[in-house]
């Protein structure tokens, strides 16, 4: 019986402020699409590390005949110059940090320039002399790459060091900032939530301040007189939760696995796995918006 009558009083509440009602799933799910965005981006970003900074490596590249570099003042490099090179990186304070070395000729860079610019009208009138010999540095430790560029750059023979993970590191600094504009966005959309969710409760509360305070008079608890408008707050909320994983789910699906990783392969992406993973948190999430609201508001408005 007193189920039942909860039940109707969730009913009546939530047709009274219909309105109300929606807005409350609407706006909670945004902030918690915002919130799950920012926590796939997170996940995204881990997932481009581990498979990014395995790969690192640091590219040497050696002195051509033509070069102005300061350390090119000799000319091309030579032979006791790169033994000179080889040498630092076999040093044990640098070796341990180098898995391999893969030398480069011009020609060799000649050949993956053509591969990668061949179709460009100005690749044609580059030739092998114009390309660079290099060492490329496979690392034991991606996180130690500064220590192996500098122990060769500024050695003679050695025109120019790249350590790719500075490349990395500029993608992920701006995905970063990214994540941390969706968090920013997802928590003045969780205050948001929080004063509609307050508001609905409140206005659901004095349309039955009759009902309320005729329940009192006949002995009601306070938790049974306010249980029913703690858990028209949870629906809501719940709602906007479940719209929010499925929205994620449906991108995810859709927009980064069937056409991202169709159309840029080489990237790791998140997948739907981890939308399901982040799903107990948003549903979390909802439950708390809906508990604050209704402990901020039930504590004044059913005591009449």
């Amino acid at each position: 019986m007193r189920a039942q009558f909860i039940l109707s009083e969730i009913g009546i509440g939530l047709r009274r402020n219909l309105s109300m009602t929606i807005s409350v799933v609407l706006v909670t799910f945004v902030c918690l699409t915002f919130l799950g965005a920012a926590a796939l981006l997170q996940a995204q970003i881990d997932k481009m590390k581990d498979d990014w900074y395995d790969k690192v490596e640091v590219s040497v590249f050696l002195c051509p005949s033509n070069s102005a570099a300061p350390t090119c003042a000799a000319g091309e490099v030579t032979q006791e110059q790169r033994d000179d090179i080889l040498a630092a990186l076999d040093a044990p304070q640098v070796a341990e940090f180098v898995e391999e070395i893969y030398p480069e000729s011009k020609e060799q860079a000649f050949e993956a320039f053509q591969r990668q610019f061949g179709d460009q009208f100005w690749a044609s009138a580059a030739t092998a002399d114009d390309m660079n010999a290099s060492l490329r540095i496979k690392l034991t430790d991606p996180e130690q790459y500064q220590v192996v560029a500098d122990v060769v750059s500024g050695r003679p023979g050695v025109e120019s060091v790249e350590d790719q993970r500075r490349l990395f590191d500029n993608l992920f600094l701006v995905l970063d900032r990214a994540t941390w504009a969706a968090g920013g966005l997802a928590a003045i959309m969780l205050l948001a939530a929080v004063l509609l969710i307050t508001t609905t409760i409140r206005l659901s509360a004095l349309s039955r301040k009759r009902e309320t305070g005729i329940m009192r008079l006949v002995g009601a608890s306070t938790l049974f007189i306010q249980l029913p408008f703690m858990l028209e707050g949870a629906i809501a909320a719940t709602l906007g939760a479940a719209m929010a994983i499925g929205g994620l789910w449906l991108g995810v699906e859709y927009l980064v696995t069937d056409w991202l990783g169709q159309s840029v392969t080489w990237i790791p992406y998140v997948g739907t796995a981890d939308v399901l993973a982040i799903a107990p948190l948003l549903v979390i999430v909802a439950f708390v918006l809906a508990a604050i609201s209704s402990l901020v508001t039930l504590s004044r408005y059913t005591k009449v």
